[in-house]
């Protein structure tokens, strides 16, 4: 039976007593039959929710509904009648629609997993079938709010005077951060685009060019091995204004990350963020985005150990190393749990082993108990305020190994003592004065820690001329929320000078300037402003939103851990003739 010329009434999931005994047009899937004989129940579904259609005996479109199986779409048409027996869990529950009419658009072929498991099933079948576990009402509900992210986003810096463009996604390759993906030029044989990691360079472009204040939600690409946050292709908010200074940017975008949280879940944050030095970052949480809903500091504690006999902590001290540790509260460790912490420390972070002190019932036991004194145990417990239950756990080593060993021991440690769990808290952190530079002893060089075109602080600029480039600050700021990364920037330098100072810390030569940079260093020396800006990690930040821990999860149609594509079977291989077309040949790695 075809319903022709009937437009759908409303979605099925909107469908409320304030229909009762109209006539209305539904168009959905079918979520679920049962058969009591003389009546069919059809629970209909659409990106809205769930509705009951009932089909009576006698009716000629009884056999019809008896035809259904599980995701037929199909258009129904009836009355809306109060349920006898309600359900107070369903949106709908109140009502159901008595049906006088269907069309089955289409038929389905037997599923491979059903809908309502489509969000937990083995992770390759949900990929190879995506179109299929989006129906789950869980995934509906992770895109909508990516829309209603995105649209506060777009609200907020519409409204403040930002201008949205678009920059090319074929770009130039400069391979200062992560690899790029490359595109060959049919028309340009042996010559190669690269996918933008970001728009860095056109957005700077566009401040020379007086636009102000831009924005755009761009896709970005990146060319490196994936986790739980990262994909191969992402979105960023990419933002950037002109005359401004580092708190300018800073303050801009807290009103737009509090607006963001307030418009899609309707958090209202009163308290302006917290700023903290990058150096304060490592030296107090062992990372560059610590986690800050709990304590647990990492503490210097050489001056307790300068007469220990203890062999690693002499060593330590003759040799000016660290000597550092963390307090665990309300604690209760097996020896086999500090083996476990102990392995983890030295297999992941190269630390060399891991001392504790317990204090248990007034006493302490600790791994070098034969090296500490009634008086060392008394000053320590005195010291850290050590109570039943407590622990401290120390590393000695390198500041390097130190820090990140503890940083990740601390988290670690508030997982095992459940510290975090069901902590719904939104705790944003602004990590700043990041070292311009790094070194990597394997090149023998210095890298931009972030990227060549960030100012440098201007009371460092003076280490230019010492070549001291381990000492000079960066204008750069990373917005860090629960311990992740959710947005970053910097204000930009556009002072040809400073820039030439950059690249030559950098190592860069002249010939290497203009084959990477030329048109972007041409267009510093025509009136460039003060700028800066910031770009957000839209996925990481839908995340939050959505309460999911793995960023497939907010993406539509994600790619695996070998960066593959599993519905559409990228990247596959293509012919000859394409690859003769474009001037490359397959190189055999055997």
């Amino acid at each position: 039976m075809e319903l022709k010329g009937l437009k759908r009434t409303t979605y099925c999931g909107l469908v409320t007593r304030e229909f009762s005994n109209q006539e209305i047009v539904l168009e959905g899937w079918v979520n679920r039959k049962r058969n009591l004989g003389s009546l069919i129940f059809i629970d209909l579904r659409d990106r809205e929710g769930l509705v009951q259609i009932v089909f009576k005996e006698g009716n000629e479109i009884f056999e019809i509904a008896d035809s259904l199986k599980p995701e037929y779409c199909i258009k129904v048409k009836g009355i809306v009648k109060e349920r006898e027996s309600k359900n107070p869990n369903l949106y709908t529950g109140e009502i159901e629609v008595i049906c006088d009419g269907i069309e089955i658009y289409s038929k389905s072929k037997a599923l491979p997993f059903l809908i309502e498991e489509g969000y937990d099933v083995n992770e390759n079948l949900k990929f190879k079938y995506r179109y299929l576990s989006l129906r789950d009402e869980r995934c509906q509900k992770v895109f909508k709010m990516r829309n209603e992210a995105s649209y506060a986003f777009r609200e907020f810096l519409h409204n403040d005077g930002f201008i949205e463009i678009s920059t090319p996604i074929l770009n130039k390759s400069t391979p200062e951060g992560a690899r790029d993906f490359l595109v060959p030029s049919r028309i340009n044989k042996g010559t190669f685009y690269a996918l933008p990691q970001s728009p860095q360079i056109y957005k700077q472009l566009l401040m020379i060019s007086n636009f102000d204040k831009y924005y755009q939600m761009a896709t970005c690409f990146r060319d490196e091995d994936l986790r739980a946050n990262r994909q191969p292709e992402f979105t960023q908010v990419d933002i950037e204004m002109s005359f401004v200074d580092e708190q300018d940017v800073k303050s801009k975008m807290e009103g737009l990350i509090k607006h963001v949280f307030h418009k899609t879940i309707g958090l209202t944050i009163e308290d302006k963020f917290i700023e903290m030095s990058y150096e304060d970052c490592l030296n107090f949480y062992g990372s560059d985005k610590p986690d800050i809903r709990f304590e647990m500091k990492i503490m210097d504690m050489k001056e307790d150990f300068l007469n220990s006999e203890f062999p690693i902590f002499k060593d330590c001290i003759e040799n000016n190393k660290e000597i550092r540790g963390i307090k665990a509260e309300n604690s209760s460790f097996s020896r086999k749990q500090f083996d476990k912490f102990t392995e983890f420390v030295k297999n992941h972070f190269g630390a060399k082993g891991l001392v504790y002190i317990n204090y248990k019932d007034g006493q302490i036991a600790s791994s070098i108990n034969k090296f500490l004194t009634e008086e060392d145990k008394g000053r320590l417990t005195e010291k850290y305020n050590l109570k039943n239950g407590d622990c401290l756990f120390i590393i000695s080593d390198t500041k390097k190994v130190v820090l990140s060993a503890l940083g990740a021991l601390r988290l670690e440690l508030a997982n095992h003592l459940e510290l975090l769990k069901d902590n719904k808290e939104f705790k944003f952190l602004w990590v700043t004065d990041f070292p311009l530079y790094e070194y990597s002893e394997e090149d023998g060089r210095y890298y931009a820690a972030h990227h060549p075109f960030t100012m440098p602080n201007e009371d460092d600029i003076k280490y230019f001329d010492t070549k001291e480039y381990s000492k000079i600050r960066a204008k750069a700021y990373d917005l860090v929320l629960n311990g992740e990364e959710i947005g970053g920037g910097s204000i930009r330098i556009y002072n040809d000078e400073i820039q030439k100072k950059m690249f030559e810390a950098l190592g860069l030569s002249e010939e290497d300037v203009q084959n990477k940079f030329e048109f972007f260093v041409e267009a510093l020396k025509y009136g460039t402003p003060p700028h800066g800006g910031i770009a957000f990690g839209f996925d990481r930040i839908v995340m939050f939103l959505t309460d999911t821990n793995d960023i497939k999860n907010v993406i539509a149609f994600p790619k695996n851990k070998k960066a593959e594509c599993l519905l559409s079977q990228a990247p596959n291989e293509v012919s000859e003739a394409q690859l003769d077309e474009i001037g490359i040949e397959i190189k055999n790695e055997d």
